[in-house]
């Protein structure tokens, strides 16, 4: 079954209710196979945003050191 969509001069499109009901997600991924484009059902994007991130840190170490920094600051520069 074959379905069709209008590409907006902005580049959007909207997925007819078959097809997102079909793919039950809210993150798609797109991929150019030879000529055709294939949509792509995304379950998590957490492992998708790890090319962005040098390092993990976790939560805590951040916390930690963003006060310990402000209590140098602090130390150092009594009001």
């Amino acid at each position: 079954m074959s379905y069709i969509a209008k590409i907006s001069s902005k580049g959007q499109i909207t997925l007819p209710k078959e097809i997102r009901n079909f793919l039950n997600v809210r993150i798609i991924e797109f991929e150019i196979e030879d000529d055709r484009v294939v949509i792509k059902p995304v379950e998590s994007v957490a492992g998708s945003l790890s090319s962005y991130s040098k390092e993990f840190t976790d939560i805590k170490e951040i916390r930690e050191k963003i006060w310990q920094d402000i209590a140098n600051e602090k130390t150092s520069n009594p009001s």
